[in-house]
C-alpha cells in the first residue's frame, strides 16, 4: 500500500529537488500540497498532477487521505508545522535546517518520539554515492587514524543581496546566522555523517558587508567526541568562490567539496584514489527512495531528526558568542 504524502510549501526548493523524488519512488504518492497564496498550490498542484491542494496547512494535515507530511517551508514554521503533524498521528519529513535553533529541534524530537513516529531531515548528501564512498574511505582507515577536517566556503554577493530587496535567508529575525544557517548546516551535518558527533564548538560571527540584519562572516573550532579537531570559515563577501574540506589523517587525506561537483581525491602511501560527485535528479531522490525503506522496515534512514537536532545544537554553540 501506498504511503500518501502532503507537501506544506510550493517554494524553488520542491519544484526540482524533492517533490518529483515523491512522485517517482514507489510506494509513494504525493497526494496534496498547500500554500497559503491563494491560487498558488491549486496552480502548482494542476501542473504536477497533484490530486489536492489547500491554503491552510491544518486542513491539509488533517486529509484523512494524506498519511505522511513533508514540510518545505522556511525554517522559522518549522516545529509550529511539525507539532501539528505529530498531534494529528502522521509521519514527516522536514527540510533543513530543522528548526530555528536547537530547542525547537528539541521539543519536535520529543513530540515524534511521544508519538512513536519517524521524523526525517532533508539532509539529502547522507544519502548521495559519493559522501558515502568518503565515508567508507573513512572506515576502512586508508587514511589512518583521522586527526582533523577543515571546511573553507567562500561566496561572493548575489544580485538579490545587493538590490536590498527582502530575501528571509538573510533575515535575522528567521535564520541568524544568514546563508551560514541555509547553506553551513548541510556542510556540518556532512561532518558528523563521517566523522560522528562534535562535543563541543566555539565561533566568530559578524557582518562585514551591511547589506541584510543576518551575519555574512562566521568562523569555528570544533572538537568531535572522537578527539579530532575541526575547523571553518563562512564567508559570503568575498571576491571568488571557494567550497573546500579537508580531512586529515595520520597516513594520508582526503578533499572534497560540500556543493560542488568537483571529484572526492583520498591521497595516501598507496597513491591517490578518485571519486565522482555527482548530483542525481531530482537530488533528494535518493534520500527520499531511503525514507520509503525505513517506513517498510528494510533499513534505517541516515537522516533522522536526531543527527539533524545536533546539527543545530553545532551552530547554536558557533553563533552562541555573537548572540
Amino acid at each position: 500500500m501506498a504511503t500518501r504524502w502532503g507537501m506544506l510549501g510550493c517554494g524553488s526548493v520542491t519544484d526540482s529537488k524533492s517533490a518529483p523524488a515523491y512522485q517517482q519512488t514507489e510506494h509513494f504518492e504525493l497526494t496534496a500540497v498547500c500554500a497559503r497564496t491563494p491560487g498558488k498550490a491549486q496552480a502548482y498542484a494542476e501542473q504536477r498532477n497533484i490530486p489536492k491542494h489547500y491554503t491552510n496547512a491544518q486542513d491539509l494535515i488533517n486529509d484523512k487521505d494524506i498519511d505522511a507530511v513533508y514540510i518545505a517551508t522556511p525554517p522559522d514554521s518549522h516545529l509550529e508545522l511539525a507539532l501539528m503533524v505529530a498531534e494529528a498521528g502522521k509521519m514527516c519529513c522536514v527540510e533543513k535546517p530543522m528548526a530555528v535553533n536547537y530547542a525547537e529541534c528539541a521539543q519536535m524530537l520529543s513530540a515524534f518520539e511521544q508519538a512513536d513516529l519517524p521524523l526525517f531531515v532533508a539532509y539529502y548528501r547522507r544519502c548521495l554515492p559519493g559522501f558515502v564512498q568518503i565515508k567508507q574511505w573513512l572506515e576502512q582507515n586508508l587514511i589512518g587514524k583521522v586527526r582533523h577536517v577543515d571546511w573553507q566556503y567562500f561566496r561572493t554577493p548575489s544580485e538579490l543581496d545587493l538590490s536590498g530587496k527582502y530575501n528571509w535567508r538573510t533575515d535575522s529575525k528567521i535564520a541568524p546566522g544568514g546563508y551560514f544557517d541555509d547553506l553551513a548546516s548541510h556542510g556540518l551535518n556532512v561532518m558528523t555523517f563521517l566523522l560522528g558527533d562534535v562535543a563541543d564548538a566555539k565561533g566568530f560571527a559578524t557582518n562585514q558587508q551591511g547589506l541584510y540584519s543576518a551575519y555574512d562572516a562566521i568562523t569555528a573550532n570544533l572538537f568531535f567526541e572522537s578527539g579530532v579537531t575541526g575547523t571553518g570559515a563562512w564567508n559570503f563577501a568575498c571576491s571568488e568562490r571557494q567550497d573546500k574540506v579537508e580531512i586529515s589523517g595520520s597516513q594520508g587525506s582526503i578533499s572534497f567539496g560540500i556543493f560542488t561537483e568537483i571529484p572526492a581525491k583520498l591521497v595516501n602511501t598507496s597513491g591517490t584514489q578518485v571519486c565522482e560527485m555527482p548530483k542525481p535528479t531530482p537530488i533528494q531522490g535518493p534520500l527520499v527512495r531511503a525514507m520509503a525503506k525505513h517506513i517498510a522496515g528494510e533499513s534505517a534512514h541516515p537522516s533522522m531528526a536526531d543527527s539533524a537536532a545536533h546539527t543545530n545544537w553545532i551552530m547554536d554553540k558557533i553563533l552562541r558568542p555573537s548572540i
